[in-house]
C-alpha cells in the first residue's frame, strides 16, 4: 500500500511577499483611475452643476459593478485561468488558443487576426496611461493653490522624461519600493473613502444594481457617453492577466479580493458622498476627499502611483515587443537584460525612445487628463473584447468545455464588452481616433513584416536542398576538408543553409566539422534549459542542431551550444567560425509580392532589423557574413 503523500501548505511568508510584489507591479494602472474615473462619469451625467441623489448613486452603483462583473468574474475567475505554463497576456492567450485556430480554417484565421490586432492596440494604451496618469496626478496642484496652473504641462512632461530616461538601468532596484508605495496608495484610498463615507452613508445604497441600470434607463442614447465614461474605472484591469507570470496567480485573486478592490470601492463611495455632501460645482472630488494640509503630500503619493503605473505598461510594452519578436511578429530589435535574476527585466531602446515622443506629443496636444479621456478607453475596450474571443478558443482548444456552455459564457462576456466597446467608439470624433489608428497601423505592420518574412523564406527555401542529398554527393563533389567548427545559422533544420550553398559555390572548402544550427520558438513562454538543445549526428562531419526557446526568451546562442558536449557533440562555441546569411531585399519588376508602399516598409525593416550577431549574442571576432539578393 503506498502512502499519500501530504500536501504542502502554502509558505506563508512567501505568499506575502508575493502579494506585495503584485501591489507594486499589476495594480497602478486600474489603482489610480479613481484620479479621474468618477470625475469624468458624474460630469458625463450631470454637466458642470450639482448632480442629483439618483445620478450619484446610479454613477457608483455602474462603477462598482462593473469592477465587480468585468475584474472579480471574467478576469479573476475565468481568464486567469487560461495560463500559458503560467504566464498571461493577450499574446500568451493568443500562443495558447493557436492549435485551435489551425484546425478551424477561417474562422481560426480571423481569431488569430483579432488577437494580432489587440496586441498592436495595447502599443496604444502603452503610450496613453503614462499620459493620461501622470496628468492627473499633477493637476491635483491646482487644487492646493491656482498658482502652480501655468506649470502642470511642464511639470508633467519633465516626470515622464525622466521616466523613460532611467529605463536603461532596468526596474530591480527601484522595483523593491513600488510594492510598498501601493500599499500606502491603497491605504490612502481606503481612508480618504471611510472619512468621507461618514458624511452620507446612504449612498452605500448604490450596491444595489438596479441604481444603475436606472440611471442607463433614464438616460436614454446619452448612456452611452456615461458607460464610456464609466469603463474608465475598469481600465489596467487586464494587467491583473497580463503581468501573472511575474508574481502568480493566487497572490493576485488575494490581494485584488482582500486588498484593492474594497479600497477602490471606498474611495468611489466616499467621493461619491462628498458630492452628496457639498452641493455645488464637482471640481476635483478626489483631491477634495484630503484636508488642505494634506493635499501636497497626496499629490506626490498620486504621482509616484502614476509612475508606477507608467512604469507597468511601459515594461509590459517590452515584454509584447519581445515576444511579438520570437513569433515573427516583428522584426528583430536589440534587446537589453537589465537584470541577472529577474528574467523580465528588458529594456528595448528604440521602443523606449519611440514612446517617449509620442506621450509627450499626447502630453502637449491633449493638455489635460480630462481631454486624454477622450481618447482613453477605445484601446482597452477592445483588447477586453478580443480577449473574450481568444478565451472562447481556449475553452474549446485546450479545456475542451462543450460548445455550449463556451458559447453562454462567451455571451455572457460579449454583452459586457460589446456595451463598453461601443459606448467608447462616441469618443472617435473626439480624440478616440488616435489610439485606433495606432493600432490599424501597428497592425498592419506585424502584417506586412509577417507576410513579407514568410515570402522571403518560401523564396530562399527554394534555392537549396535537402540536407540529405548533399551528404551523399558530397566525398566525390570535390569540396576541400579544413580543421575547425563551422556553424550555420539556418531556418530549417531538414534543408541546407542558403549561406551554405553560396559558401559551396563559391569557396567550394567547409570545416571538418560542420553544424546546421536552427532556432525552434515553442508555444509556450519558457523552455527550460535542459530541454533547450536537441543533437543529431548526420555523419559526414556534419551535426544537426535545434535550439529551442519560449515567446518570452531571448536566444543567446554561445551560451545554448556550451551543452552540446553533454549531447555528444564536443566542441568549444568559443573557437567556431559562425556563418550568418544577410538577404538584401529588391523589388520584384515582372511579379512582384507586395504593394509599392507595403514593399518599401518591409524592406525598410528588413534593412534597419538588428543585426542577427547582435540579437544572438554571437562575438563579432567569429562572424562571416555572406549575403544574396532575394526579389519580392
Amino acid at each position: 500500500m503506498t502512502a499519500t503523500p501530504a500536501v504542502k501548505s502554502p509558505d506563508t511568508p512567501s505568499l506575502l511577499a508575493s502579494g506585495l510584489a503584485a501591489l507594486g507591479i499589476v495594480y497602478g494602472d486600474i489603482g489610480t483611475s479613481p484620479l479621474y474615473a468618477f470625475r469624468l462619469a458624474i460630469r458625463t451625467t450631470a454637466g458642470e452643476g450639482a448632480p442629483a441623489e439618483a445620478q450619484v448613486l446610479g454613477v457608483l452603483s455602474l462603477i462598482v459593478w462593473s469592477l465587480i462583473l468585468v475584474i472579480s468574474v471574467k478576469y479573476v475567475v475565468f481568464v486567469m485561468r487560461a495560463d500559458n505554463s503560467g504566464e498571461g497576456g493577450i499574446l500568451a492567450l493568443l500562443a495558447l488558443a493557436r492549435s485551435w485556430t489551425r484546425a478551424t480554417g477561417r474562422l481560426g484565421a480571423a481569431v488569430f487576426a483579432s488577437g494580432v490586432f489587440g496586441a498592436a492596440l495595447l502599443y496604444g494604451d502603452g503610450v496613453i496611461t503614462p499620459a493620461i496618469s501622470v496628468l492627473s496626478a499633477v493637476e491635483g496642484l491646482s487644487v492646493a493653490t491656482p498658482w502652480f496652473d501655468p506649470y502642470i504641462l511642464p511639470i508633467s512632461a519633465v516626470i515622464l522624461i525622466a521616466l523613460f530616461a532611467i529605463q536603461y538601468r532596468g526596474t530591480a532596484r527601484i522595483g523593491r519600493m513600488f510594492g510598498p508605495i501601493m500599499v500606502g496608495w491603497f491605504g490612502a484610498l481606503a481612508l480618504l473613502g471611510v472619512a468621507s463615507l461618514v458624511r452620507a452613508p446612504r449612498v452605500l445604497a448604490a450596491l444595489d444594481p438596479r441604481w444603475g441600470l436606472a440611471l442607463i434607463g433614464d438616460a436614454g442614447w446619452s448612456a452611452f457617453f456615461i458607460i464610456g465614461a464609466v469603463f474608465l474605472a475598469v481600465t489596467g484591469g487586464e494587467a491583473l492577466y497580463a503581468d501573472m507570470g511575474h508574481v502568480g496567480r493566487r497572490p493576485i485573486r488575494l490581494t485584488w479580493s482582500c486588498f484593492v478592490l474594497p479600497a477602490l470601492v471606498l474611495n468611489y463611495a466616499g467621493q461619491a458622498a462628498l458630492v452628496l455632501a457639498e452641493p455645488g460645482p464637482i471640481g476635483n472630488p478626489f483631491f477634495r476627499l484630503a484636508p488642505g494640509w494634506l493635499v501636497l503630500p497626496l499629490v506626490a503619493l498620486a504621482t509616484a502611483a502614476t509612475v508606477i503605473a507608467s512604469q507597468a505598461l511601459i515594461s509590459g510594452v517590452f515584454s509584447l515587443t519581445r515576444q511579438a519578436i520570437n513569433m515573427g511578429l516583428w522584426p528583430r530589435l536589440k534587446i537589453v537584460q537589465t537584470s541577472a535574476e529577474g528574467y523580465g527585466q528588458i529594456y528595448l531602446p528604440v521602443v523606449n525612445w519611440g514612446m517617449l515622443g509620442l506621450v509627450l506629443v499626447m502630453v502637449m496636444s491633449f493638455r489635460s487628463s480630462d481631454n486624454l479621456a477622450a481618447a482613453y478607453g477605445i484601446a482597452v475596450s477592445s483588447t477586453m473584447l478580443i480577449t473574450t474571443i481568444l478565451l472562447y478558443a481556449a475553452m474549446r482548444g485546450r479545456w475542451h468545455w462543450p460548445g455550449l456552455a463556451a458559447i453562454a459564457l462567451t455571451l455572457a462576456f460579449l454583452a459586457v464588452d460589446l456595451a463598453f466597446l461601443g459606448a467608447n467608439l462616441l469618443k472617435l470624433p473626439e480624440g478616440g481616433w488616435l489610439p485606433v489608428a495606432a493600432g490599424i497601423a501597428m497592425y498592419l505592420v506585424m502584417e506586412i513584416w509577417q507576410h513579407g518574412n514568410d515570402y522571403v523564406h518560401r523564396r530562399v527555401a527554394a534555392t537549396t536542398a535537402p540536407l540529405a542529398a548533399i551528404l551523399e554527393h558530397l566525398d566525390t563533389a570535390g569540396v576541400v576538408r579544413i580543421s575547425g567548427v563551422g556553424v550555420f545559422l539556418a531556418k530549417s533544420s531538414s534543408d541546407m543553409p542558403p549561406m551554405m550553398v553560396h559558401h559551396l559555390r563559391h569557396n567550394r572548402v567547409l570545416h571538418q566539422t560542420v553544424i546546421v544550427l536552427s532556432i525552434a520558438v515553442a508555444e509556450v513562454p519558457r523552455v527550460p534549459a535542459r530541454e533547450r538543445l536537441t543533437v543529431e549526428d548526420l555523419g559526414h562531419g556534419f551535426w544537426r542542431v535545434v535550439a529551442h526557446y519560449g515567446f518570452m526568451q531571448t536566444p543567446n546562442i554561445p551560451v545554448a551550444l556550451r551543452d552540446c558536449q553533454l549531447l555528444g557533440l564536443d566542441f568549444d562555441p568559443e573557437q567556431a567560425t559562425f556563418y550568418l546569411g544577410h538577404e538584401t531585399i529588391i523589388r520584384s519588376a515582372d511579379h512582384p509580392a507586395m504593394s509599392g508602399l507595403a514593399e518599401w516598409l518591409f524592406a525598410f525593416m528588413a534593412r534597419n532589423a538588428t543585426n542577427p550577431t547582435e540579437f544572438f549574442k554571437i562575438p563579432d571576432t567569429e562572424v562571416v557574413e555572406i549575403g544574396f539578393r532575394v526579389e519580392i
